[in-house]
């Protein structure tokens, strides 16, 4: 299996939330694939795809791209130790998917976007700037001019989550699957490009974070990023 995986100026800063999703998928499932370096500027190395997004995976010759859909492909062909327990439960976490990318991946953002800019690929900044700004309406230093109130709109929108933490060690209860995936994504992107500390060490989010740095043998913990408290 091959995957596609966004990089940032070194080849071994990875920092795609979605791209995150799908390598604790794997490694939840037990499987290995070989991570491919890509960048916003490379759209030919997956045009296989049809699209121009990571993370893309090739698996004994079928392509797959979108991590919705490569989690779904993953437990179809590979149903041991299955991301979605039930259909109820992968109704659910596509729920969860939307809050998440719909609330929390904005204030994060807001926060880290100009060390997101600043670690990418000098070839891909121009682009980042010119797409990113035509979205927003606004500069990237305009959008990102402070950082303490998308600390603050992040923790508070972490509310329905810090709850259930109090409760379960894991957003799926007592052992994690894709929701939590979903949800550390975000939190491994930040750690990815920015020393921004997004959660203070009282905060139930923040143990659970810390035990999904430490799952599959440091998988997360061990890539390259800021340090643990960032």
């Amino acid at each position: 299996m091959k995957m596609w995986d966004f990089a940032a100026a070194e080849d071994d800063r990875r920092f795609s939330p979605y791209c995150w999703r799908i390598k604790l998928a794997l490694a939840h499932k037990g499987l290995k694939a070989e991570t491919i370096p890509w960048r916003f500027t490379e759209k030919e190395a997956i045009a296989v795809s049809g699209q121009g997004m990571v993370p893309v995976i090739m698996d004994d010759g079928k392509e797959v791209h979108d991590s919705w859909a490569i989690a779904e492909y993953l437990d179809e062909k590979y149903p041991a130790t299955p991301l979605f327990e039930s259909a109820q439960a992968k109704s659910l976490a596509f729920v969860f998917k939307t809050w998440v990318e719909s609330t929390l991946h904005g204030p994060i953002l807001r926060g880290i976007v100009v060390d997101l800019f600043n670690a990418l690929h000098e070839r891909d900044k121009p682009y980042f700037r010119e797409s990113r700004e035509k979205r927003l309406g606004k500069t990237l230093e305009q959008f990102g001019a402070d950082p303490q109130q998308a600390l603050t709109d992040l923790r508070t929108a972490l509310l329905p989550v810090r709850k259930q933490l109090v409760q379960e060690p894991y957003v799926c209860g007592k052992t994690p699957a894709f929701a939590d995936y979903l949800l550390f994504g975000a939190f491994q992107w930040a750690r990815a490009v920015s020393p921004l500390r997004l959660l203070e060490p009282d905060d139930p989010v923040y143990a659970w974070r810390e035990r999904m740095l430490d799952l599959y043998d440091g998988l997360a913990r061990k890539a390259k990023g800021y340090p643990v408290w960032a």
